[in-house]
């Protein structure tokens, strides 16, 4: 008897946990999620029914079904909201890349390569690129950090034999005066883009226009067979992206997470969870440990020191080899 009231309570307490944090994630919802001036009204209204169910009923049974109704009724109506194509878009996302791909070579178009005058001050320019799949040879990583070492971004780089790179970041479409925010990334508010542009863009911007930013650069091991498959499951999304916007969602669909989804179509096996994936400025040092980077006989420490690139892309700056001078005497890099 003692042990199945002890496994009572275990059950009861789970319960109370999840039903907290469910309804903390409700509230959290209706304050960012609901239209403009409504919020706060929405967020508070919900918490005064809660605090009434609780306080004003005797016993734990009405603000137990208060809240596992109000989290289902706030969760079904949040699971109606629908992402856009049409806003008023900041200009660096204002178009969206796709691809027409053949047998052997894709055609890419609103690839982005844009000149900075200043991280806000820049001419965008979209462009149409042609790359053939046989010329295609390894992918690199690159992994920006802008402040706490635990969380950074990483974006992919596919190298072709002739030189030319194409650099893919997935990362949150914002609109005009919109910012980014770690917590609303966890609700609706904004929608997912995969951004498909010139390394001397996407790479440089990081490097030499914001404050800051250390980026480090790998290279990986994986095989040019490997960069195929992972390049054209990487084409499939953006056209689906193309053709209907989707939600970015701080867990489940960020920069790091579908990285992970895009590099399985490598394996056919989808990489195991690991908490450095959330945390994700440990990410390298993940990828590191699973294999993935081309060591050259180094610690981990020593390879990442010397992986990055700030002093090497500011002295490169707009030359025409960006690529090649941010790679020169890399561990890794032929």
């Amino acid at each position: 008897m003692l042990i199945v009231r002890m496994m009572r309570g275990l059950a009861l307490g789970l319960f109370w946990l999840v039903l907290i944090v469910a309804n903390i994630w409700a509230i959290a919802a209706l304050f960012f999620d609901l239209p403009p001036g409504w919020q706060a009204i929405g967020s508070g209204l919900y918490l005064a029914i809660l605090f009434a169910a609780f306080i004003i009923t005797p016993g734990f049974r009405i603000g137990a079904v208060a809240g596992v109704g109000g989290f289902v009724a706030v969760l079904a109506w949040w699971l109606t909201l629908m992402p856009s194509d049409i806003r008023s878009w900041q200009p660096d996302v204002d178009r969206t890349a796709w691809a027409e791909i053949g047998d052997d070579d894709v055609v890419i178009h609103n690839i982005r390569n844009i000149d900075y005058r200043t991280e806000t001050d820049f001419t965008p320019h979209w462009e149409t690129r042609h790359y053939s799949l046989a010329q295609l040879q390894a992918i690199d990583l690159f992994i920006t950090f802008w402040g706490s070492p635990w969380i950074a971004h990483p974006i992919l780089s596919f190298q072709f034999a002739d030189g030319e790179h194409l650099a893919i970041s997935v990362e949150t479409r914002k609109e005009v005066g919109e910012s980014y925010s770690a917590i609303r990334g966890f609700f609706r508010q904004y929608e997912l883009i995969y951004i498909l542009a010139d390394e001397r863009d996407i790479i440089r911007l990081r490097t030499n226009y914001r404050a800051g930013e250390e980026v480090y650069l790998y290279r990986t091991t994986a095989t040019a067979a490997s960069a195929r498959a992972v390049l054209l499951d990487y084409l499939r999304s953006v056209n689906e992206l193309h053709e209907r916007p989707a939600f970015y969602n701080a867990l489940t669909s960020n920069c790091t997470t579908n990285i992970r989804i895009h590099t399985a179509a490598a394996s056919g096996v989808l990489p195991a969870w690991n908490w450095r994936l959330l945390l994700n400025g440990k990410g390298d040092e993940y990828a590191y440990e699973q294999g993935r980077l081309i060591r050259d006989g180094l610690s981990f420490e020593e390879l990442k020191r010397r992986a990055h690139i700030n002093d090497a892309a500011r002295g490169a700056d707009q030359a025409p080899d960006f690529s090649a001078l941010i790679r020169a005497g890399r561990p890794g890099f032929p």
